[in-house]
């Protein structure tokens, strides 16, 4: 029988070459070393971790908790397609109704997030980019590290404290370096969370997008208070975290270098928020931010256009803050709402009450019967029935 041996090696070298030509091509930073069973090893650790196991179980219990099934799944879709599945198949997630943009990871593999961080993001790309970050704070184990630093930083600002005198300065430095310290991880974060988003099917460019919608609601907001923006590219000593702008902009170079040219996906986003994005909204405009709040309309606008939804929240918006002007447009925006076919009864409400405070009394006491008519049992129904009869 001939030996095959011989006709087997070419293919063989060839093959590994295209394999080291592969893996010189690929640029990119190593993900860190995946451990899913991982359990604490050292005493800190372990603290750390029960102090942890005991705000996941207030958590469990808030009644802020958003349990809803289909939401939770889709919030864990992304975050497995962003990190993998083998990644996230351990972290327990919790969606607590906070109206602000945050998210984060506890040591024990809980990762929080609030529903301000899922009305703001535009796609699931967006919100993939904030998960793979915080999913990389755990997965590089920045809390243990974090907690080390600032131990051994008061400590010696301690001994400092006792052995130098006029150590303010000293004690300046070191708490400066905890600061530095924590600025640092969040940067190694922000990469972190790059390289998932890179090898997963979404763009890596929306990390840098996501900086940017931070950077411009807070202009707004900044505006809206009669303040003035104030983007740094350097933070300032005791900041915890880079800039927005220095995010914004490390994480668009690295984008550029990555050149990741991917097919189009269906982006689930937008479907997946439709239950609640009334509700998320509401919360929102609550906040009394009209800047923000204005902006971040705007912004959800031009990923998806003026739905009901955002037609009724920005009417919302406008009625609250009450200008004789802000009437007008409130009562445009319900109007245009209404128009659609599918506005909630609230939008009929939202009108009248608009009207009524512009002096439109007939036209206001109409669109409130029409909120009474649809919503018959609603709390308020016996106030909004005494306007109509006044």
């Amino acid at each position: 029988m001939r030996n095959p041996l011989p006709a087997l090696v070419p293919a063989f070298l060839l093959a590994a070459a295209m394999g080291t030509a592969a893996i010189a091509a690929d640029k990119r930073p190593p993900l860190p070393t995946y451990t899913q069973a991982y359990t604490p090893t050292t005493v800190d650790e372990r603290g750390l971790w029960m102090e942890a196991d005991e705000r996941e179980r207030v958590q469990r219990e808030s009644r802020s908790l958003v349990k809803d099934p289909a939401l939770n799944a889709y919030v864990r879709g992304v975050l497995c397609r962003t990190v993998g599945e083998d990644r996230c198949r351990s972290v327990r997630l919790y969606i607590d109704e906070v109206p602000a943009f945050n998210a984060f990871m506890t040591p024990n593999g809980a990762m929080v997030v609030w529903t301000g961080l899922l009305l703001r993001v535009r796609s699931e790309a967006e919100l993939g980019a904030i998960l793979g970050h915080e999913f990389g704070h755990f997965e590089l184990r920045h809390s243990l590290k974090d907690f080390r630093s600032h131990r051994i930083g008061t400590d010696l600002m301690a001994w400092a404290s006792i052995l130098v005198r006029n150590s303010g300065n000293l004690q300046y430095a070191m708490v400066g370096q905890m600061y530095a310290f924590s600025r640092d991880q969040e940067r190694e974060a922000d990469m972190t969370g790059f390289q998932y988003l890179a090898r997963s099917q979404y763009p890596s460019s929306a990390a840098a997008d996501v900086w940017v919608n931070v950077m411009g609601e807070a202009d707004a907001t900044a505006i809206g208070r009669k303040g003035r923006a104030q983007h740094k590219y350097v933070a300032g000593v005791f900041a915890t975290h880079p800039t927005d702008l220095a995010r914004a902009t490390y994480l668009r170079a690295a984008a550029i270098e990555a050149h990741d040219v991917k097919p189009a996906v269906v982006d689930t986003h937008q479907a997946a928020m439709a239950k609640w994005l009334p509700i998320f909204l509401n919360d929102q405009i609550k906040l009394n931010d009209f800047g923000g709040s204005e902006y971040l309309l705007a912004n959800l606008a031009g990923a998806g256009g003026w739905t009901t939804p955002l037609l009724c929240a920005r009417g919302d918006l406008y009625r609250e803050r009450g200008n004789p002007r802000d009437l007008v447009s409130a009562a445009q925006f319900y109007q245009e709402a209404i128009a659609r076919g599918d506005a909630p009864p609230e939008a009929y409400r939202g009108l009248g009450l608009s009207l009524l405070r512009s002096q439109q009394l007939a036209e206001g006491r109409a669109a409130l019967v029409d909120y009474l008519r649809l919503q018959p049992a609603a709390p308020d129904a016996a106030l909004i029935a005494t306007l109509v009869a006044q």
